[in-house]
């Protein structure tokens, strides 16, 4: 399938180059998986990726998580080159979900799992939020989206990508020296 071997390390580096989603890319899709790469190190710690809606935010950021634990469990992966330094744990907050049963609204369920997230995650962690803050109004989901953006990046200071349609929080790429804006774009031709 093209995958290839892996390079693991003890060090601060997830770089992919020409990764792929290991489901996507096996289903009988209209469009072909369009191959994408991400670099994340010592210097270059956060990601703010922004873009529209079906873009692909949530699937880079689904295809980078599962690349890095494929690759921790010691299986290829499908990319051209993967470096990767080992991670403590793999933290993924990704979709909209309830508990309506037990009393837990989307919102609810968003906060807790941010939570755990911020209370568990280190330095040696890998971070992958999705649009938090969109289970509120839309200043009080920005505010506690600038905050966590803030509290994983100085306070963790864990590898991360942070998946917003708050387009605001560009501003912090430009306070913060380990963070850095992409834009997932789409093109047809």
């Amino acid at each position: 399938n093209r995958y290839v071997r892996p390079k693991l390390d003890h060090g601060d580096r997830l770089e992919i180059t020409g990764g792929r989603h290991p489901v996507l890319e096996t289903m009988d899709m209209d469009e072909p998986f369009v191959p994408n790469d991400l670099s994340l190190d010592k210097n270059q710690r956060m990601v703010i990726l922004t873009g529209p809606n079906m873009a692909g935010k949530s699937t880079v950021m689904r295809q980078v998580a599962l690349i890095a634990l494929m690759a921790q469990i010691g299986s290829f992966v499908p990319a051209r080159s993967a470096t990767i330094g080992v991670a403590d744990r793999i933290f993924v907050r990704v979709g909209a979900s309830d508990d309506l049963s037990r009393g837990r609204s989307t919102f609810m369920v968003e906060m807790s799992e941010t939570a755990l997230i911020l209370n568990h995650a280190t330095s040696r962690s890998l971070i992958f939020l999705d649009e938090i803050g969109r289970g509120t109004s839309t200043y009080d989901g920005l505010s506690i989206a600038w905050a966590v953006a803030e509290t994983v990046h100085d306070m963790i200071d864990a590898r991360a990508i942070f998946a917003t349609h708050y387009h605001e929080l560009t501003i912090l790429a430009d306070q913060r020296q380990k963070m850095v804006n992409l834009h997932v774009a789409v093109s047809e031709s």
